[in-house]
Order: structure tokens, then C-alpha cells, then sequence
């Protein structure tokens, strides 16, 4: 059976929206698998918006963008409102329940509520809000293994950084574990 996933990634600037997409697509590259990552960003980086596109496929990816996606990781409310609409139906969507209004949540699509922000103050940084969310869209879609993604985030971390590289790795199985 093939693989196909696609996924937007959205909301504001310094959530670490682009990072967590960067990161899925290295682990889909280095799980043997195609894979696009496109970057979009709203008027100013950090506060604007920010949403990512990534496939993950074992065939050739056809086209990098997407209209209707199957999936979402939505970190704020706006971003709910703009993307959801556009979810196909029967679709996945992992919400940061932190900072979007969970009775929104269309019951059209598989909702997974995902504290973030909460569970990433309880490993100490709340900046890890995206790692739980990318954990938990994991959990919920099967897309790449999680021990994948862990290592992967040497891809995406700077040498300089790789001190919060265990950290990044316990969010991101505090993620997948809340999604279970």
C-alpha cells in the first residue's frame, strides 16, 4: 500500500511552525521517503503568520502544493479558522487546545487536542510547544517512525544548539505519548 501524507503546518510567527515542518521532512527523507517542504510566511516573521506545506510519500510527489491538505497542525486560533475549511473531509487535525477554542473543531474531520503550550511549561520551555504538537500529529497519523524524528532533529538544530537536542526529543514523545 502506498504512503501518501500531506500536512500544513500554521500559526504565528516564533512558534516554530517552520522548524517542526523542517524536521518532518528530514524524517521522511531519512526514512527512505520522498518528501516537500514550502515555507510561507505573512508580512513579518515573528507575530505574523507562518504556515508550512510538507508530503511525505514512498512514490514521486506530483505536485508540492496543496489545496485541500489531509491533515493540519494548527498552533493558534487564526490559523484554525483559515485552514480547517480546507481540510478534507475525514481529514486529521492536531490542535494546540493551548490557544485555540477546541469547540471549533468541525466534526467532519478526526480532531486530537493537544495541550502544547501546558505540556512544553512542564518540560521547562514553552518554545517546545511545536515539538509536542509534531509529536502528537505523529502519534495520530503514523506518518514516519518517532525514533526517526528524534533523530532527525540533529538535521534541524544547530551544533550550537545541541544541548536542547534531549529536550526537543522528551517533547516530542510528551507529544506522541498525549495523542495515544
Amino acid at each position: 500500500m502506498a504512503l501518501y501524507q500531506d500536512v500544513i503546518m500554521a500559526g504565528f510567527g516564533g512558534q516554530g511552525v517552520m522548524l517542526i515542518g523542517n524536521l518532518l521532512a528530514y524524517a521522511g527523507m531519512n526514512a527512505g521517503l520522498n518528501v516537500t517542504y514550502i515555507p510561507v510566511y505573512g508580512p513579518e516573521m515573528r507575530g505574523g503568520t507562518a504556515n508550512c506545506t510538507v508530503v511525505v510519500s514512498d512514490e514521486d510527489i506530483g505536485s508540492p502544493i496543496i489545496q485541500r491538505p489531509k491533515s493540519l497542525i494548527v498552533m493558534n486560533q487564526p490559523s484554525l479558522d483559515k485552514f480547517q475549511p480546507r481540510l478534507e473531509d475525514g481529514g486529521v487535525q492536531v490542535l494546540n487546545s493551548s490557544l485555540v477554542d477546541v469547540k471549533q473543531a468541525e466534526a467532519r474531520v478526526r480532531t486530537v487536542a493537544v495541550p502544547a503550550n501546558e505540556i512544553a511549561d512542564t518540560l521547562g520551555n514553552t518554545r517546545m510547544a511545536n515539538m509536542v504538537a509534531l509529536g502528537a500529529y505523529v502519534r495520530a497519523t503514523g506518518v514516519v517512525d518517532l525514533d526517526i524524528v528524534k533523530k532527525s532533529l540533529t538535521s534541524v538544530i544547530s551544533a550550537h544548539y545541541s544541548h536542547l537536542i534531549p529536550k526537543n526529543a522528551d517533547a516530542l514523545q510528551a507529544g506522541y505519548d498525549h495523542a495515544g
